[in-house]
């Protein structure tokens, strides 16, 4: 069953991303700011709902076109929203500059104060009086009714933190045995990790591969790009990328194209 919902949110994620890329180019683009360059920085394009990380030289590239709004957000700056222009669809290249998030602490007051900072010598200089009379307060249970206060040992026991076995595997032995806590949660995870990486395959194979590659030597359109490999993923491009056989990606990938252009080209 979870294999099947899998397939299916695959089979939607790449078709509308094929289709919401139509019209629009990879922009290549670097964020600084006043110092250097900003690593980990987060790019979404609001239009599209996709989004990017700047490397450790501050480089990224995404999909976009003109009137697309860019939201660029870093955790020590201000965030930034860039709207593209002709120019930048031009250029190819986007330039972003950052700036620092001050941030401002509220005014406070500095008294002066005869304490040393040593608990010993300060205690000593409280006067006798003032001391019996902090321990007084702070011992006075006169206002207590004991006889209302009752502690049903059903309810000490409630109290209590429930138990939860951390053992990392099942065991048995001596009539007794322990099971993986979190089964389910381990799944889960291991289905987002799972689709998170199907989610990068695209970036991550242009990336490797290179614009030209696509573009140029297989002559893929670039509003087509994400539905080109939709296309040739039954033939398991994405187990083949994951085993590093780059040779073989690219080999399918060349013999696909050919076909791919001619059913583009009749519809």
């Amino acid at each position: 069953m979870i294999k099947k919902i899998l397939l299916m949110l695959l089979f939607s994620f790449f078709l509308t991303s094929g289709y919401a890329q139509q019209g629009r180019v990879i922009v290549n683009g670097k964020v600084t700011d006043s110092l250097s360059t900003v690593k980990n920085t987060n790019i979404i394009n609001i239009k599209t709902k996709q989004g990017t990380f700047s490397s450790d030289n501050g480089d990224f590239r995404i999909f976009v076109r003109d009137g697309d709004s860019l939201r660029i957000s870093s955790i020590q700056h201000i965030t930034k929203f860039v709207v593209i222009n002709k120019n930048n669809i031009n250029t190819r290249y986007l330039n972003v500059k950052l700036i620092y998030n001050t941030v401002v602490l509220d005014t406070f007051e500095l008294k002066r104060h005869n304490l040393s900072g040593s608990l010993g010598i300060d205690s000593k200089s409280v006067p006798n009086s003032k001391k019996d009379s902090l321990l007084r307060n702070l011992m006075d249970f006169s206002e207590i009714e004991f006889g209302k206060l009752r502690f049903p040992i059903d309810e000490i026991d409630r109290s209590k933190p429930p138990v939860v076995n951390t053992v990392p595997n099942s065991l048995a032995g001596a009539g007794g045995s322990a099971t993986i806590p979190f089964k389910d949660s381990e799944r889960l995870w291991a289905l987002r990790k799972e689709l998170a990486r199907k989610k990068a395959f695209p970036y991550k194979i242009m990336s490797e591969l290179g614009e030209k590659f696509f573009f140029d030597n297989l002559k893929i359109p670039v509003e087509n790009y994400f539905h080109f490999l939709e296309y040739c993923n039954p033939l398991g491009i994405e187990k083949l990328h994951k085993d590093k056989k780059m040779l073989d990606i690219i080999k399918i990938l060349q013999s696909e194209s050919k076909t791919y252009l001619e059913i583009i080209k009749n519809e």
